[in-house]
């Protein structure tokens, strides 16, 4: 169970990070068509993709802008020393994003991103445009647990995966199970023993199709099982799921169809319950934390200079952060006196504009040595320490409260610290 809990955490810190490198990048801008976007699928031949980026370097000499064919070709070039770096193009593809950033007043600055998405890149493109080409990456922000769907009656059944919002068909099993016999007598009773017992033996191998499918497949969330009138219920009475794999039926819903389009229809039923299943651990968690402010003596912490004095002191045993934040810790440093201090800034173009003086020296020749992310700034903190992080998304009402009542930062402590 731990390892379990682990490895969603583990997804979900990742899937942030992406999520917000993905803002950063939607947010440049080119002075014109400088900012290239370079995306290879994991099927690629290396070498051909050199050949590519060479080809369109050689192209770029014909660009009549002086600027922007200076521009591209640097681009290009600093792709073909990336690609340098690699023996074969890596399990999930490789997405280049490199171009002149415009600053303002004439001045650029060079962005380099070299992404090696959560999922396999779906398409092989190149463009040179303003902005970066972000759209195959928008899907891959959103939680990919992995659920079985199965679909079934006595005619056919269909097993299939929902990863996403992307359902895949992975087995369409046929039947021959005859239909009722009309005719009555001993003829009947005997053709209705024949037809139940071809039933339960069709019964008996989805369920061994079903195991084979997923009872070793990593990460599956839940089983959801689906069907006309109670054929499915029948089946999932009967016992014939591996019981690792019983454990994880989480519903079943009743579907018009057992083929490949039932699958899609399953998924419809139950987008509601899987909805609710994802937030249901966050809405926990908070209420967890709110049961703590009630007490008198409650063991809790709340914003971010009380959260990082609780972290450092060991005292914070799940650190609460919400996904809305956006705030970079910043490390300053005077010339002058060689002083460094720390701060945070919801807005690092504003503060890097208008540097505070030294508190020091009060000299004013600061500058900015480094600026990090405010998640995953506490998250390496709160790593140090054993605390356990959530990432709390603000699409529940728990999680707007912790957003807007708390500052996006809050801690259940393992002891109070008066």
């Amino acid at each position: 169970m731990a390892q379990d809990q682990d490895r969603k955490r583990s997804i979900q810190r990742a899937r942030y990070e992406f999520k917000r490198e993905l803002e950063e990048l939607q947010d440049i801008r080119g002075s014109g068509t400088e900012l290239v976007s370079l995306y290879v699928t994991p099927d690629k031949n290396l070498p051909d993709v050199v050949n590519q980026v060479q080809s369109e370097l050689g192209q770029a000499q014909n660009i009549k802008s002086k600027s922007t064919r200076k521009n591209v070709s640097s681009a290009l070039e600093s792709i073909l020393q990336r690609l340098k770096q690699y023996r074969e193009v890596p399990e999930n593809g490789l997405i280049m994003l490199v171009g002149a950033k415009d600053k303002g007043g004439g001045q650029t600055d060079m962005v380099q991103k070299v992404l090696i998405p959560p999922e396999p890149v779906p398409i092989n493109i190149y463009r040179c445009d303003s902005t970066f080409f972000l759209e195959p990456l928008e899907g891959m922000v959103t939680d990919k647990e992995s659920y079985g769907l199965i679909v079934i009656d006595r005619s056919e059944a269909t097993l299939g995966m929902l990863k996403g919002q992307r359902v895949e068909m992975l087995r369409n099993i046929q039947s021959f199970v005859p239909r009722k016999h009309t005719k009555g007598g001993q003829s009947q009773r005997r053709f209705e023993r024949l037809i139940e017992e071809a039933a339960h033996n069709f019964f008996k191998h989805v369920g061994e199709t079903a195991n084979e499918v997923f009872l070793n497949r990593e990460n599956i969330e839940g089983i959801i099982v689906g069907g006309p009138g109670a054929t499915k219920d029948q089946w999932l009475d009967g016992d014939f799921l591996h019981h690792e794999l019983s454990k994880k039926i989480i519903d079943s819903f009743d579907t018009g169809y057992t083929d490949e389009y039932g699958l899609r229809e399953l998924y419809e039923a139950a987008h509601d319950t899987l909805e609710q299943r994802g937030l249901t651990r966050e809405k926990d968690l908070i209420q967890d934390f709110l049961a703590e402010v009630r007490k008198e003596r409650g063991k809790f912490t709340y914003g971010e200079a009380d959260v990082r004095r609780h972290i450092q002191l060991g005292a914070v045993d799940t650190l609460l952060l919400s996904e809305d934040l956006r705030r970079k810790r910043v490390a300053l440093a005077c010339s002058q006196c060689d002083h460094t201090w720390e701060t945070t800034t919801e807005d690092l173009d504003e503060l890097e504009n208008d540097l505070p003086d030294c508190p020091e020296c009060n000299h004013t020749d600061v500058s900015v040595t480094e600026a990090v992310d405010i998640i995953k700034e506490l998250t390496e903190m709160a790593d140090s320490m054993g605390t356990g992080v959530e990432i709390i998304s603000t699409e529940s009402e728990e999680g707007q409260m912790l957003m807007n009542a708390f500052g996006g930062l809050a801690g259940i402590l393992r002891f109070r610290i008066d």
